[in-house]
């Protein structure tokens, strides 16, 4: 590590993110339920420790429990000017507000001219591993890439948390910045720029199979690249960082030189957006494959609290060898 980049976990490299946001860009602000009071004084990870202290409660604000309210409010107030960054506690919750996300925010540019923009964050968590069950577990990426206008994040490393929210908070559209609740005490590298959305990150150098994966399930492909490793058999692990924009060009650049292709998240399976990615593989670089691509994702269920179950329902490192194992056959 250089000067400029520091050992931290994940919540604390988003909490020094904020810190820096909000000193340089005057016109933010944080908003969210229970994010100065709830825990360690930081929300329910921590993100937001110190915040009122130092800025204030004029830019750090708890609110209600209202997510309708919130989402279209912060929309309005980035068509205003301003630079909200909302946290909603859980990602499941955002449905509560989908009008002020999918219909004003993602529209807004459009549907008046470019008039104005609505730059604002929408800060929430995801994924399962920690027993939250059905209603605060799940992993809703897919259906925000979906729609024409949102910016979607899913940082899966520290430094990759600081920097891509450095970027989200400088963008002029709205942006869902999705951290994965299992991973807030992850530990890694973290430097003090900004990272560009729309730059995969290869984590893994392989020959024999490019393995695209995000968060959780980046962790346990890399996990499953040691173990193929003492088999011979080196993958490449490929992390998008964002998914929309997303960088076809580093999977296509890796599909070119290991002529395999694994998709895997955390998300249901089905209609997911590993799909997306191998339509795009197949349609343009059909060429490079010498066998078809394999998904790897989430079981068709919601997630269940018994631990047990969870782990069975969700892709693990076992389902990643099997995948690489599957496609080089």
């Amino acid at each position: 590590m250089n000067a400029e980049t520091k050992d931290m976990v994940t919540w604390r490299a988003l909490n020094a993110a904020m810190h820096d946001i909000m000193e340089t860009l005057p016109e933010s602000f944080v908003l969210g339920e229970d994010i100065t009071t709830w825990g360690t004084g930081g929300g329910t990870y921590g993100v937001t420790r110190g915040l009122k202290k130092k800025f204030g409660a004029d830019r750090v604000l708890d609110t209600p429990i209202s997510e309708e309210v919130l989402l279209s409010a912060v929309s309005a107030a980035a068509a205003r000017g301003t630079r909200p960054i909302l946290e909603i506690m859980y990602s499941d919750f955002s449905f509560l507000g989908f009008d002020g996300i999918i219909n004003q925010a993602a529209k807004a540019r459009y549907m008046f001219g470019g008039q104005f923009d609505t730059p604002l964050v929408i800060r929430s968590n995801g994924g399962s591993g920690i027993g939250k069950a059905a209603q605060h577990s799940q992993s809703l990426e897919t259906l925000f890439a979906h729609i024409p206008g949102l910016e979607v994040v899913v940082p899966g490393t520290p430094g990759d948390a600081y920097g891509l929210l450095r970027t989200a908070a400088l963008s002029d559209n709205p942006t869902i910045f999705l951290e994965h609740k299992n991973q807030y005490y992850d530990r890694g590298p973290v430097g003090r720029e900004p990272i560009p959305f729309g730059q995969a990150r290869i984590a893994r150098e392989g020959a024999h199979a490019t393995v695209v994966a995000t968060q959780q399930i980046l962790a346990y492909s890399l996990q499953a690249a040691e173990e193929l490793a003492a088999e011979g058999i080196e993958i490449e692990v490929v992390d998008p960082r964002t998914l929309y924009p997303f960088d076809m060009d580093a999977v296509y650049a890796s599909v070119g030189k290991t002529r395999h292709l694994v998709v895997g998240h955390e998300a249901v399976r089905d209609y997911g957006w590993g799909a997306e990615f191998v339509a795009q593989t197949v349609e343009a670089a059909w060429d490079k494959l010498d066998a078809a691509p394999v998904r790897v994702g989430g079981a068709r269920t919601p997630i269940p609290y018994s631990q047990p179950l969870e782990e069975a329902v969700i892709p693990s490192k076992d389902d990643i060898v099997r995948a690489v194992k599957r496609t080089l056959a």
